[in-house]
């Protein structure tokens, strides 16, 4: 299932150039540029409070976008560079790559977990470790899933979940070459400390027995 890909919403700029671009931020924009998917290059001008509030949200780099211009139809993007004042450490100038469909992209996740209602290691009073809450996939950008689904309804206390573990859309795989952990049932912290108290006894015994012993 495809996930909704935010709108980003920008205004063609009128010249290129320096000139062009100082204006556009004595304007409160920040010019950009689309490039790539097979078109000429659109010069275009974004809200500065609207790129810098998409900036601070994180992810924007890895983030696919429905770019929204006038006079042209809607295009799916994904940013490529950020220019920032060196002093000020702003944004100045922002590059957007044109997708297609068929467009292979590295995009993050989120993972939603499932089944904690009949998790024998939750109701024992264990606690979910979310190692990784979102997983970095490569996927198509005409296929881009809303979330992965993690089961963990036969997990119990001191269960692992890894990457193997869940199915992942067709197309797609994640980016670490390796079954990395998604996620852990881990002991209540009383059960922790108690635990903690037995093995510390265990090792005091071991010790006034072998001092007895010499």
């Amino acid at each position: 299932m495809a996930g909704k890909i935010p709108d980003l919403e920008a205004q063609v700029r009128a010249g290129t150039g320096k000139g062009a671009a100082r204006q556009a931020r004595r304007d409160g924009m920040v010019p950009g540029v689309i490039y790539g998917g097979g078109e000429d290059p659109v010069a275009i001008n974004i809200p500065f409070n609207v790129l810098l509030k998409r900036l601070k949200a994180g992810r924007f780099l890895s983030t696919l976008f429905n770019m929204k211009l006038d006079g042209h139809d809607d295009v799916r993007v994904i940013c490529r560079d950020v220019q920032r004042d060196v002093v000020k450490d702003l944004p100045t100038h922002v590059d957007f790559l044109r997708l297609k469909r068929t467009t292979k992209i590295n995009l993050f996740i989120p993972v939603e977990f499932e089944g904690e209602d009949t998790s024998p290691g939750i109701k024992k009073g264990g606690v979910l470790n979310a190692v990784r809450p979102e997983v970095e996939l490569v996927v198509t950008a005409g296929d881009i899933p809303e979330k992965l689904i993690a089961d963990i309804s036969t997990m119990d206390i001191g269960d692992t979940l890894t990457i193997s573990s869940i199915d992942l859309p067709k197309g797609s795989k994640a980016t670490i070459d390796r079954d990395f952990v998604i996620a852990n049932i881990q002991a209540p912290s009383g059960l922790k400390s108690q635990s903690d108290d037995e093995a510390s006894e265990e090792e005091v015994t071991e010790e006034t027995a072998e001092t007895t012993e010499e």
